[in-house]
């Protein structure tokens, strides 16, 4: 048995996060075929399902880079790498003392997810925490409220890219527990994004924990950032779109179209 993964921003969706009418035939030719098929992405699961809603994701699915791991028939985690308050204090002090607003996200026990952040400043931040509020449905706290035993999957910011930086090289010299992933783009090139999480949590781990599960006997994946290099290790065949950073494509098994054009929708056709 044969599995794809597909990576989702940059990769499988467009420009506007979205499924286009092209990919959304592809996939539905993939699922007439018994092709089996799943995602590996940087988000979350409330920030993935109006997405994923419609195109038969019906395998278990990776999320916050592997971190965890969904299964749609049992609405339940197989995989949840999780953190603590005291194990993220010295990011949450650095974040604050660069005038950033970190959002930290738990995963509560009826495990819907929720957000918890400091006062925010700037308008990127208001319209983040708007989006997650308002559009994504999640319950959003003041950080003064987390509570001294949540459940933590990841913490996330948008920023300057030095004040960004400066977290991302904090967590990689001296907080081994964790991994952070940046990059720029989602509201404007000035403004970055940083993602940490549980270090044992990578794309590649849970691709090998869903092959053994599955019995798959092969993987092809398409990614297009950092954050899939270790799944890119473990596939037997993995694709770069156009657009995909240069260290990807490096280790691609070929490069193929962007994933605004539909790339990867019109290379398996």
């Amino acid at each position: 048995m044969e599995l794809i993964v597909f990576d989702l921003d940059g990769t499988l969706l467009n420009r506007d996060s979205q499924i286009s009418g092209y990919t959304r035939d592809t996939l539905a030719l993939l699922a007439q075929r018994n092709i089996a098929y799943t995602v590996a992405t940087g988000r979350a699961l409330h920030g993935s399902r109006d997405i994923l809603a419609g195109h038969n994701f019906k395998l278990p699915q990776i999320y916050k880079n592997g971190a965890m791991i969904w299964l749609p028939d049992d609405e339940a985690y197989s995989r949840k790498l999780l953190l603590t308050p005291s194990e993220i204090e010295k990011v949450l002090k650095a974040f604050l003392a660069l005038g950033v607003a970190p959002f930290i996200y738990t995963l509560e026990a009826d495990n819907s997810h929720a957000v918890y952040h400091p006062p925010l400043v700037s308008e990127t931040e208001k319209e983040w925490l708007y989006e997650l509020n308002t559009v994504r449905g999640l319950q959003a706290s003041p950080l003064s409220e987390l509570p001294g035993d949540a459940q933590i999957s990841n913490i996330s910011a948008l920023g300057p890219r030095e004040a960004i930086e400066a977290v991302r090289d904090l967590v990689g010299t001296q907080e081994d527990h964790l991994v952070a992933y940046m990059g720029a783009g989602i509201i404007s090139d000035d403004i970055c994004w940083l993602d940490i999480h549980h270090t044992d949590g990578s794309k590649g781990g849970a691709v090998a924990q869903l092959k053994k599960d599955l019995g798959i006997k092969r993987i092809v994946c398409f990614g297009d950032n950092d954050n899939d290099l270790s799944m890119f290790a473990a596939a037997d065949e993995a694709y770069a779109p156009d657009n995909a950073r240069d260290e990807i494509k490096e280790v691609a098994t070929a490069v193929i179209g962007h994933h605004d054009e539909d790339g990867i929708a019109r290379f398996l056709r």
